[in-house]
């Protein structure tokens, strides 16, 4: 026997107390027996484990969760994993800050360290295992809290189905893969220009990166050639003037073709440097000449290698200007000792205060053509960093992107994406690409490259025949595992090895998810039922990264696309419509919007929410969503209290729905459904729970109303049943359309009078409900225009503020032939609702016409 609807029912509990029978139950269970037709499988975003979920998580992770949950009452089976993104320089940054430490490789591991329990200003250096023990101890206690806070949420995940980045499985698949890189001649290790972040000490990829407006000062330099000829050229980065290797201007830009070829001297150091040509220089900036220095920014970068010039790196990884000995190959100077005092005055010093002294120079020497001039310029910076990038010559893993660019340009086209408009995001990535995918990382907590290097006798490192790891013993770490035919004692030794020092940038191990969470190579029944992925939801900003990573690894691995179907989700933003970020101290957590107004508010919010589209949070709107949640609980109680036959007595939606007024509200209920499924299929759940939510209000504020007096019985027992009957099914559909939006109150409506969970239950169809008015083709229009008359009835009652249980003596209706034919219809329940004496219908006109007298006080 089911419970009865509570006298009094309220929100308050319902989360816990739901949240708690779903673990129980195992309802969001995935069930692995199912063939590969019958699963639907989610590539979910594994968040950063660097501190506390924000909005935007709650957001973009319930827009996932809500086709999630429709996918599974379409009968599929859903596999819905979470994983937790722990490796990387967000985690590492987050531990130094906690534990006030820093990790120093060059020192031994300490069993029992414990970190200082009031962190100081200097930080304490530890070994590389302690330091990744802290991380492992401090992303514990996070995923932990995230996992809370998503239960909390509604997530349907199945959290039996949960994997970390940095587990071991893990490990294993993006050890793998990167090993099948290699062999397929796909990665590969060079010293090249690297793009460095100094504060981090780490090389970075060209995806990572973000620009910024930054200030700064303009500075024109005066270069001279041999016959008194002078070339002008304004810069920002007077410092890397000892780096300069040529000037370069447009090839028709007029001004300048008469020098073109020859050689000038840069100020102060007295180095000669061509001025050539190319395409990218831009006449009207500036004097129209460059500087070319190895390296200042990417566009130097692209004239090196497509000019093929020398280079000449003066910074060091730190990021201050390195020692270097003018006079010698690379460094030649008409004077080396001039050159050598200049730069002695910069070496050792950061940039910006070698930027300074190198200004101060300029001017001493009175090289400057112009007094400087603030700027206001755009600078490339790593988008977890404080200071601009910089280029540096460094010896880095690669993995060639570059040659695969019209293959995975091929890939984005064959992606079904949602908006479809993020597609071009994707190809003007891939169309800009101009490096290969740097994937090593100068860090400590990361996934270990499984290779190591022998040592010759003569103590020289062999990069070029690394030492390879059979698949079956991966994970490895090389900094404690030994390689095969070698021993522990000879690590680091002539005639021995080296393992290889860094880690993988958390993407590349991020871009395996579908891999990782699918159990490939490890699990190939799962993966067979999961592989490739239907969707993959995510935000618009890591198209760049994620994404572009995720369908390049699937397409070299398996010469597919990962998943079927991309999601992009949009921000939250403040009101200065700026993405929520740590980094800008304008996140909000989701914490109190759930402790004041529920998780289903906060749900509806984010459901209604268009993919793609930035909104900025207003809790004024979580305020409507408690509303519609609190009215679908009283609504439920309303229709489950009243019974077929005579009031009391029990009925159901088993009865005869034979009332035009009941035939026409579930006509148009049909059409929602169609509307409602229509646009899940087509991952548009913001307009499924449009369409819904505006046939809810309806049926609350007009149907109900209307049909309120026939339902308690004053029409006789066929009216009544009709009614029930009709109230049941609309409650039953209206609940099932709310479920993946609103889960934890349709629950508690279905346990007052269905047996099982809701989110098991199938999803309605529009079929059986137009089956159930017993005509072939029934129309809503009866209900339209009796709630338009009803309407105008309650206007005119409030105009003249009497109540609405006041009588209308008369109300005469003039309106469209078709409506005043079903408004005669349905004259009975109109009257009685709108407690309406005489109604008259007619003349017929085309414009609708309600004239209302109300009877006198």
């Amino acid at each position: 026997m089911q419970p009865k609807p509570p006298t009094k029912p309220t929100l308050d509990g319902l989360e816990r107390k739901w949240a708690e029978h779903w673990t129980r139950s195992g309802v969001y269970r995935f069930d692995r027996s199912r063939s590969r037709v019958e699963v639907f499988s989610i590539d979910t975003p594994p968040p950063t484990v660097s501190g506390s979920l924000h909005l935007g998580h709650a957001f973009s992770y319930t827009q996932t969760d809500v086709i999630a949950r429709f996918q599974r009452m379409r009968g599929r089976a859903v596999f819905y994993p979470m994983g937790w993104d722990d490796n990387g320089l967000p985690t590492e940054r987050r531990v130094q800050r906690h534990f006030g430490v820093r990790c120093d490789p060059s020192l031994p591991y300490k069993p029992a360290f414990e970190p200082p329990e009031w962190p100081s200003r200097q930080p304490i250096a530890v070994s590389r295992p302690n330091f990744v023990e802290l991380c492992s101890q401090l992303t514990m206690q996070d995923e932990h809290a995230f996992e809370a806070l998503f239960r909390r949420l509604g997530l349907s995940v199945d959290w039996s189905l949960t994997y970390a980045t940095i587990g071991e499985r893990a490990r294993r698949a993006s050890q793998r893969a990167f090993l099948r890189l290699l062999a397929k001649g796909l990665a590969y290790q060079a010293e090249a220009p690297t793009l460095w972040e100094v504060d981090f000490h780490t090389a970075v990829a060209q995806a990572e990166l973000e620009d910024r407006r930054v200030e700064g000062t303009s500075y024109r330099v005066r270069f001279t050639g041999d016959d008194g000829d002078a070339v002008e050229v304004d810069t920002t980065r007077p410092e890397l003037l000892p780096a300069c290797v040529a000037l370069v201007t447009h090839p028709d830009d007029d001004r300048f073709k008469a020098l073109v070829g020859r050689s000038m001297r840069t100020p102060l150091f007295g180095a000669r440097v061509p001025l050539l040509t190319h395409r990218l220089a831009d006449p009207g900036k500036g004097t129209g000449v460059a500087m070319l220095c190895t390296f200042g920014d990417p566009t130097d970068l692209v004239w090196w290698r497509e000019l093929g010039i020398g280079m000449r790196p003066v910074l060091d990884r730190d990021g201050t200007i390195r020692t270097v000995r003018w006079g010698t190959e690379g460094f030649e100077a008409e004077d080396p000792a001039a050159a050598q005092r200049a730069h002695d005055e910069l070496a050792g010093l950061p940039v910006a205060r070698a930027r300074e002294r190198a200004a101060a120079m300029l001017r001493r020497v009175g090289a400057l053509a112009a007094p400087p001039a603030r700027v206001t310029q755009t600078v490339k910076f790593y988008e977890h960093g404080n200071q601009p990038v910089e280029i540096l010559t460094s010896r880095q893993w690669f993995v060639r992107t570059l040659s695969l660019k019209a293959a995975l340009l091929a890939r984005g086209a064959e992606l079904s994406w949602h908006p479809a408009f993020m597609r071009s995001r994707f190809q003007t990535w891939v169309d800009g690409l101009t490096s290969d995918w740097c994937i090593s990382r100068q860090r400590f907590f990361g996934v270990p490259f499984p290779l190591w290097f022998p040592v010759g006798p003569d103590g020289v490192v062999d990069h070029d025949h690394p030492l390879v790891p059979e698949e079956a013993r991966l994970p490895v770490d090389p900094s404690t595992d030994v390689p095969a035919g070698y021993t522990a004692d000879q690590r680091e030794q002539p005639g021995g090895f080296v393992g290889a020092p860094d880690v993988m940038d958390t993407w590349a191990t991020s871009a395996l998810t579908p891999e990782i969470a699918g159990g490939w190579e490890d699990d190939q029944d799962l993966f067979a039922r999961v592989f490739p992925m239907d969707l993959r939801p995510q935000g618009h900003d890591i198209i760049r990264t994620w994404l572009f990573y995720s369908v390049a690894r699937a397409h070299v691995e398996h010469d597919t696309l990962p998943w079927v179907h991309a999601v992009i989700s949009g921000w939250v933003v403040d009101p200065s419509r700026r993405k929520m970020a740590k980094s800008r101290g304008n996140v909000l957590t989701p914490d109190d919007a759930l402790e004041r107004f529920g998780a289903d508010a906060l749900r509806w919010w984010a459901a209604g929410k268009r993919a793609g589209a930035d909104t900025a949070f207003d809790e004024g709107q979580l305020r409507v969503g408690r509303r519609l949640a609190t009215k679908l609980l009283h609504a439920s109680r309303f229709v489950l209290a009243v019974r077929g036959g005579r009031r009391g007595t029990p009925g159901g939606e088993a009865a005869e729905v034979g009332e035009p007024l009941d035939r026409a509200m579930l006509a148009a209920l049909a059409a929602v459904v169609d509307e409602a499924t229509l646009a899940f299929e087509a991952y548009e759940p913001a307009r499924a729970l449009e369409a819904a939510e505006g046939f809810f209000w309806t049926f609350c504020d007009d149907y109900l109303e209307l049909v309120k007096g026939r339902a308690y019985g004053e029409a006789g027992p066929a009216g009544q049943a009709s009614a029930v009957a009709a109230l049941r099914l609309a409650l039953r559909t209206l609940l099932l359309l709310f479920a993946p939006v609103l889960p934890f109150v349709t629950e508690e409506v279905w346990s007052w009078w269905r047996s099982g969970s809701i989110h098991r239950a199938s999803w309605p169809e529009g079929g059986p409900l137009r089956a159930a008015t017993g005509v072939e083709r029934p129309s809503p229009l009866a209900l339209d225009a009796a709630a338009a008359v009803l309407a105008e009835v309650r206007r005119a009652k409030t105009l003249a503020k009497r109540s609405l249980r006041t009588e209308a003596a008369t109300v005469a209706v003039s309106d469209h032939p078709d409506r005043l034919a079903v408004l005669a219809e349905v004259a009975d329940d109109l009257c009685r609702a709108g407690r309406i004496a005489d109604l008259s219908l007619g003349p017929p006109a085309a414009v609708a016409i309600v004239r209302v007298a109300l009877a006198d006080a």
